[in-house]
């Protein structure tokens, strides 16, 4: 069965003096400002698409190495994911870059890494964003 999920974002003004709030459709009480300024230079109190982007593909790459790792039967302790998406202005989003550490018992490096690297080829938002360069640093914690 598919599964739609939303969420709605509200602007008020022009892109650079202008402002608004996403919110997401799971989470009724949060709503996230969005501007040009933070999106432009960066900003740790206003959130910008690219850490939405970014939290989507830390989760779902972190999904799918964990379903993979136990599919090997490597079945990991706790995997922690950051993704770092960069966007340029005038260019867009450059890059997706996934820092993972992970505590996998009894899997070797090679093994960690060959499916650390499947899993980030083949999660559903690593496919949809295959048009800009993807990235992943693993360890073994």
């Amino acid at each position: 069965m598919a599964v739609t999920s939303e969420a709605t974002t509200v602007w008020n003004g022009t892109l650079f003096e202008g402002s608004g709030t996403v919110s997401l459709d799971s989470s009724k009480a949060a709503s996230l400002p969005v501007n040009w300024q933070a999106r432009a230079e960066g900003s740790e109190s206003v959130t910008t698409p690219e850490e939405l982007l970014g939290a989507a593909h830390a989760s779902c790459f972190t999904m799918q190495f964990s379903n993979m790792l136990t599919e090997a039967g490597s079945p990991p302790e706790s995997i922690q994911t950051t993704a770092a998406v960069t966007f340029q202005p005038g260019t867009g989003i450059t890059g997706s870059h996934l820092l993972v550490s992970a505590t996998v018992p009894g899997i070797s490096e090679a093994d960690f890494e060959r499916i650390a690297n499947e899993a980030k080829a083949t999660c559903p938002v690593s496919q949809a964003l295959a048009g800009i360069p993807l990235t992943i640093e693993a360890s073994l914690a």
